[in-house]
């Protein structure tokens, strides 16, 4: 800055004729912001409606329910005879499974044994629904069938071999056997890996103690081993379903 001399007065530093704009030497320093009031977080309120299927959310168990409850109506409505040929030509015996494999296995999760009034009914509604909404219907799908599929070829294989070893006689490889309840053990078995521990353990322990006192009732041997087949099943699936969660979540 120069030095200048001014009338009657001693010398002294005048400044510029305009200073340095303040802006200019805040320009380095952020802007401070006055804190906004936290957030009030939305009262969580409970939703129902979300563990029935719903055509948007759940697709694959809504459309499957659908399609379950046509079948219901068919055996309670149609002539008996028509509903016997349309059972027995969907039941995965041994002798179907010999002939027709893929299309029975298919066929006999169809019907629901006992009707819309089975308690199966309403598991396969609740269970089907939740674990699609967590892993998707296609990996939804899959659990079902594995249990399904499995827990068929683990009662009915045992069933032909010792009819073959003459410990059974003929008519065992024409029993009667459709029906979801494999497939929606196995769906509960797997749901169960993905839920909390205080809620995990005693759903399964429960499920598991009707399961066994089912077996040692003795009223159906056959399909209540399958029962618990397929709860083992979807609990061996833990390591799947949990990798299926997080891959969709890091999707999402």
């Amino acid at each position: 800055m120069e030095r200048t001399e001014t009338a009657g007065l001693p010398d002294a530093r005048v400044p510029d004729a305009v200073g340095p704009d303040v802006s200019e030497l805040l320009d380095g320093i952020p802007a401070q912001r006055t804190p906004a009031p936290a957030a009030r977080r939305a009262p969580v309120r409970p939703r129902p409606w979300r563990l029935l299927p719903t055509p948007t959310g759940t697709p694959l168990t809504f459309g499957y329910a659908a399609v379950l409850a046509v079948t219901s109506l068919v055996t309670e409505y149609a002539d008996p005879d028509l509903v016997h040929t349309l059972l027995q030509g969907s039941s995965t015996d041994v002798a179907h499974l010999v002939r027709t494999p893929v299309l029975v296995l298919l066929a006999s999760a169809l019907w629901i044994a006992g009707g819309l009034l089975s308690p199966y009914t309403l598991g396969f509604l609740v269970v089907l629904t939740a674990l699609e909404r967590r892993i998707g219907g296609a990996r939804a799908a899959v659990v079902f069938l594995l249990g399904h599929v499995g827990a068929t070829l683990a009662t009915e294989v045992p069933v032909g071999l010792a009819v073959l070893a003459g410990r059974l006689p003929d008519s065992s490889l024409h029993r009667l056997d459709y029906g979801i309840s494999f497939g929606v053990a196995a769906s509960f078995g797997a749901l169960a890996g993905l839920l909390r521990p205080w809620l995990r353990w005693p759903s399964l322990a429960l499920f598991g103690a009707m399961l066994v006192q089912d077996l040692l009732a003795f009223t159906d041997p056959l399909s209540n081993w399958g029962h618990l087949f397929s709860l083992a099943i979807g609990v061996g699936a833990w390591p799947l379903v949990r990798r299926w969660r997080r891959v969709g979540r890091a999707a999402r």
